[in-house]
């Protein structure tokens, strides 16, 4: 290998703006210690809401000080490894979920490195988005069968998910979207009632189509879709918070209104958070699965059409992402 150095993205600054934040630096690549690999990554995917607070210093849970690395999961190939190294072959594909995804190579203790079949894009869609969506969906929303789930931004990369399996576990999907181009994806993955909020209202349509209110919502978006979402709960309703992206790049909403138990009290519903990383002990078996239902073809994967390549392109992908265009997962290549 004559490659000497490689490139990698970082947040240099905390800033509002993702791309003012952020730096590409070149870097050595060093040789990987006894009991690691070095990778080279293939495809990242992009998880524009999350690097956006990073970059803003707004995640709670994560303390960092720039310069400090971006990105989660990447897939790639093993392309040199240290002697301890037993259960990997060079050549193999591997998924690293580990903060610093955006760079083109990297070195990591084989412990954190899940082999796969093949280093597509698509399984950058099941883990951890999908995994997510899974554990969301089963350990906070205690989704059962035969209910009503509502699953907003339902043709992004975590909703397109969390609506086959809502699907697989029998139940009455309904799915949020803002594009025709997004309808029809929602289509193909069997949404039984496809609500395009941009010439449909949300709140008519619920109201109308569903007077007992629904059972389990697994809500990204936030804002006023958040508040119609909470005012159509069923009677034990749950409502899980798996993001909200219509505040991520901009500054927080103020809002004036009833308190929440107001609407939750009389209808002993919940509101609960989502993070993956306060749910880490589900994360193997959720994995196992959902590497098992795709590779059965009971799940598919959308990765967005949109061509993002290389380092630099990545701050073009976190703001599509945000603009909220894409259609299944967003993918950068390298």
């Amino acid at each position: 290998m004559n490659l000497k150095t490689y490139k990698k993205l970082i947040a240099k600054q905390i800033n509002q703006d993702f791309k003012s934040a952020v730096e590409i630096v070149e870097i050595p690549i060093s040789k990987p210690a006894a009991s690691e690999l070095l990778i080279q990554n293939k495809f990242a995917g992009v998880n524009g809401g999350f690097d956006t607070l990073l970059c803003r210093g707004e995640v709670p849970y994560v303390n960092l000080m720039p310069p400090f690395d971006l990105g989660v999961e990447a897939v790639g190939e093993v392309i040199a490894m240290g002697e301890n190294v037993q259960d990997f072959q060079i050549g193999d594909a591997v998924v690293t979920t580990i903060r610093g995804g955006y760079r083109e190579y990297q070195v990591i203790d084989a412990n954190l490195a899940l082999k796969v079949q093949q280093a597509t894009p698509e399984v950058l869609t099941l883990i951890p988005t999908g995994v997510s969506a899974l554990v969301a969906l089963e350990q906070v929303g205690e989704m059962k069968s035969n209910e009503v789930v509502l699953v907003t931004a339902a043709a992004g990369g975590t909703g397109h998910i969390a609506v086959q399996l809502a699907k697989l576990a029998n139940n009455h999907v309904i799915g949020t979207c803002s594009s025709e181009a997004k309808a029809k994806l929602l289509r193909e993955l069997g949404c039984d009632r496809i609500i395009n909020y941009r010439t449909e209202n949300l709140n008519q349509v619920l109201k109308q189509e569903y007077p007992n209110g629904i059972n389990l919502i697994f809500e990204c978006v936030g804002k006023d879709v958040f508040d119609t979402c909470v005012e159509n709960l069923a009677v034990r309703g749950r409502l899980v918070v798996v993001g909200f992206i219509s505040e991520y790049a901009k500054n927080i909403e103020q809002i004036t209104q009833p308190r929440l138990y107001h609407q939750l009290f009389w209808k002993v519903a919940s509101v609960r958070g989502f993070l993956m990383p306060h749910y880490q002990e589900y994360m193997v078996k959720a994995r196992d699965r959902l590497l098992n239902l795709f590779y059965t073809d009971k799940i598919k994967v959308a990765i967005d059409p949109t061509q993002f390549n290389g380092i630099e392109s990545i701050p073009a992908a976190v703001e599509y992402l945000l603009s909220g265009q894409n259609c299944g997962k967003v993918i950068v290549r390298f």
